[in-house]
C-alpha cells in the first residue's frame, strides 16, 4: 500500500477511534484533535438531532460511549449528512453489542424517530399525484400516500421520553401510521390491527373499489354482518383522507 493512502487510513481509524487506534506518524497532536473533535461533534450532533428522545432517556456518558461506538464499528454506505441517521438505525439493529443498561425498546424507539425524519426530507411531492381528492371512497379505489407509513411496533414508542420509559412490552401491540400531509407537516396517528390490514389492501396490486376491500376485510375477519365493517370502514377512510394519508380516489380501472 502506497505511503499517503497508509496514511490516511491510519487517520480514518484514529478519528473513528482515537483511543484505540495510533495516530499517524508525522502529524501535530494537536491538529489530530482538532479534526478529530471536529469530525466526532458533527456526527454526534446529527444524531442528537436525528434522534432526541432516544438522546434524552440516556445520560452523557453512555450517549457518547454510543456513538463513538457507532463511528467505531459501523462502516456507512452514504457519504450524506441526511443519511447519517439511517446508518445509526443499521448500527443498533446489526452491530451494536447489548449493554445491560440499553433499554429494551431502545431499537424500535430509534426506527420511529428515523421514520419521522426519512418522511419529513422525502423529496416526493404528493401534490402532483393525479388522484380525485373529493371521490367516492366506497365505489373507487382509495389511493394511499407514499409518504404514509403504517408501523406495528412492540412497544408504545409514541408515549416514550423521560416519564414514560417500559421495561417489558405490553400485551397489545402498538399501531401508528407517520405521514406527511400537503401541507408539508409530518404527524402520526394511532390506529389498530384492523385499521393497518386495511392499508395493507389498500396498497396490493389487485384493483378493487373500497367497498369491496371492506368486504374482504370483514370476510377475513368473519364478521356475522359484513356491513357494519363496510360502515365503519367508510368512517375510517374519511379520517385517513382528512390526514392526506388516503390522497383521493382513483377509477377501478387505475393502477396504484
Amino acid at each position: 500500500m502506497p505511503a499517503l493512502e497508509k496514511t490516511q487510513y491510519a487517520l480514518a481509524a484514529h478519528i473513528r477511534d482515537p483511543d484505540g487506534a495510533a495516530a499517524p506518524q508525522g502529524v501535530e497532536p494537536r491538529r489530530l484533535k482538532i479534526y478529530s473533535d471536529l469530525f466526532y461533534n458533527n456526527i454526534e450532533g446529527f444524531l442528537s438531532s436525528g434522534f432526541p428522545v432516544l438522546r434524552s432517556i440516556f445520560n452523557e456518558d453512555a450517549w457518547h460511549a454510543m456513538v463513538r461506538d457507532f463511528m467505531r464499528l459501523h462502516r456507512c454506505h452514504t457519504p450524506y449528512f441526511l443519511e447519517i441517521a439511517q446508518e445509526f438505525l443499521l448500527y443498533l439493529q446489526q452491530s451494536r453489542e447489548a449493554v445491560a443498561t440499553d433499554p429494551a425498546f431502545m431499537v424500535e424507539l430509534a426506527h420511529y424517530e428515523w421514520v419521522e425524519l426519512a418522511l419529513d426530507i422525502a423529496e416526493q411531492d404528493i401534490q402532483t399525484i393525479p388522484v380525485d381528492p373529493d371521490g367516492d371512497l366506497l365505489q373507487r379505489l382509495p389511493l394511499v400516500s407514499p409518504l404514509a407509513w403504517s408501523l406495528a411496533y412492540r412497544y408504545p414508542v409514541h408515549k416514550i421520553g423521560l416519564s414514560c420509559q417500559p421495561s417489558q412490552a405490553p400485551a397489545e401491540m402498538t399501531y401508528l401510521v407517520v405521514y406527511r400531509n400537503r401541507q408539508q407537516d409530518v404527524g402520526f396517528m394511532e390506529a389498530n390491527a384492523v385499521t393497518a390490514r386495511l392499508l395493507e389492501l389498500l396498497q396490493q396490486p389487485e384493483i378493487s373499489s373500497g367497498q369491496q376491500l371492506l368486504l374482504q376485510l370483514a370476510d377475513e375477519m368473519q364478521h356475522p354482518q359484513p356491513q357494519l365493517i363496510v360502515d365503519s370502514g367508510l368512517d375510517t377512510l374519511q379520517q385517513l383522507r382528512s390526514l392526506d394519508i388516503v390522497l383521493g380516489t382513483l377509477p377501478l380501472d387505475k393502477n396504484h
